[in-house]
């Protein structure tokens, strides 16, 4: 390789090619990030985790088995198993199963953006 072909590093005091990073509040980045498809897509795997984590800790806390709780909502223990893992975006009516399994009823509410995101 010759030397030529090396880029060599700006002289100092250079002008740079970029402009200075956009600056938004968190509500504009969230609101456009959510229209990307894939932050769409993390979005709903962040919602799936937590889901999951959630069943996860009450079954814990209770001292039951993933096969126990499969027994007590209608489910087949791996797919308690998938969905404790953030593996299966749930059905409402999968969720209000796993609250009865639990001993729980179902609480399904909304919550403005703004409150959400901090």
């Amino acid at each position: 390789m010759s030397s030529g072909s090396r880029r060599s590093p700006p002289p100092a005091g250079a002008i740079r090619a970029h402009p200075p990073p956009f600056r938004a509040n968190w509500t504009e980045l969230r609101e456009n990030a959510l229209r990307d498809p894939e932050t769409a897509a993390y979005e709903a795997a962040r919602i799936r985790y937590e889901l999951g984590r959630a069943v996860r800790e009450r079954r814990e806390k209770s001292g039951m088995t993933q096969s126990h709780l499969a027994r007590l909502s209608g489910l087949r223990q791996p797919a308690v198993a998938r969905f404790e893992a953030g593996g299966a975006m749930p059905t409402l009516p999968m969720l209000e199963r796993l609250a009865a399994g639990l001993g729980m009823r179902l609480n399904v509410g909304f919550e403005p953006l703004d409150r959400a995101a901090g």
